[in-house]
């Protein structure tokens, strides 16, 4: 098969795409037919050996890819071949197949295609434990979504709002206020806007008539986050998903004191391994709101194997329409 083949950790200008030999359904595996998987800003970090979790070379890269289940390993009896999958594989998308246990394996809804299903891996689960396990957020809350025109934020602006709760939407580009307005946010926050360290507060304040925010969701940190934590309402939850706006930043804790706020974290691949029934659960649910017209597919911008170069050019530098997914298949739309 077909697949981008890691040897050694670098740059989007040293891949290339290599045959290499079809992987083998073994006991309670099965194998799939990769039709799309999404390129997610976490590759980029894996791809060059940046990431807190790197696996051994050589690999390939590629999270949660969509499929057709082609074989059956022994034992396995809850999926038959022809089935459309979600995996929850941590590698190996990019490329033409993959053998994953079947336990990891999830039947897509029949209205749900292999890049739409591709385009809310990652994100949409991601989202839904940030705002629901971690954060707890409950309907009639107040729901600060940072980064909101990305992946997870697109997500999690979808899903606060089919729970019932309150979106304000923080963007640094005002040109995509229409796109976050379109899935669900009640009001927008300029995070381009002079003094952030004041101004996103003020812009707070002013929306929530001077209470502040039940809950924040931040996946960018920096300066974003030093002004964010000041726009909590008493008994806020902040929740840590990641660092895209470049620097970790850091808590005087005296804060969390003096507002009884909770500050925690969110790495979902853990919950992948360690959680199966609490992430059986999430796909459930997200599931269960698509097929009920709750969350619409995000916009993509699709890309074949063989452009994966191209592709992955446009996460770094924040041009791509919609979510990029690459597809190795000629049913992806289906």
């Amino acid at each position: 098969m077909r697949a981008v083949n890691i040897q050694e950790f670098g740059g989007i200008d040293d891949l290339v795409i290599e045959n290499v030999a079809d992987p083998v359904a073994g006991i309670g595996e099965v194998l799939v037919d990769i039709q799309a998987t999404a390129a997610n800003f976490v590759d980029l970090l894996v791809i060059s050996g940046k990431y807190q979790f790197l696996p051994p070379r050589p690999f390939i890269p590629g999270k949660l890819p969509t499929g057709v289940v082609a074989a059956l390993g022994q034992g396995v009896s809850t999926l038959k071949i022809g089935d459309r999958v979600l995996t929850l594989a941590e590698q190996g998308g990019y490329g033409e197949k993959i053998a994953v246990p079947a336990k990891d394996c999830f039947i897509l809804p029949q209205n749900l295609s292999f890049i739409n299903a591709a385009a809310m891996a990652l994100a949409y689960d991601t989202a839904w434990f940030a705002l629901c396990e971690r954060a707890r957020a409950k309907p009639g809350e107040t729901v600060l979504v940072l980064g909101a025109s990305g992946g997870v934020g697109m997500a999690a602006v979808q899903l606060a709002k089919a729970y019932g709760m309150r979106v304000l939407a923080g963007i640094a580009n005002p040109a995509k206020a229409d796109l976050v307005r379109q899935a669900g946010a009640d009001e927008i926050i300029d995070l381009s806007a002079p003094d952030l360290l004041e101004s996103l507060r003020a812009q707070v304040k002013a929306l929530t008539q001077g209470r502040g925010v039940d809950v924040i969701l931040d996946p960018l940190g920096g300066d974003i986050f030093d002004a964010a934590i000041r726009a909590t309402a008493w008994r806020a939850r902040v929740v840590v998903i990641g660092f895209a706006a470049g620097r970790i930043p850091t808590l005087k804790v005296n804060y969390v004191l003096l507002k009884n706020i909770e500050v925690s974290g969110l790495q979902i691949s853990d919950y992948r391994k360690r959680a199966p029934k609490e992430m059986a659960h999430c796909l459930a649910e997200i599931f269960r709101l698509f097929e009920e017209g709750k969350l619409q597919a995000m916009p993509t911008s699709a890309f074949p194997l063989d452009q994966v170069r191209v592709a992955l050019q446009h996460l770094v530098n924040r041009t791509a329409q919609g979510r990029v997914i690459l597809t190795m298949g000629q049913s992806a739309e289906k």
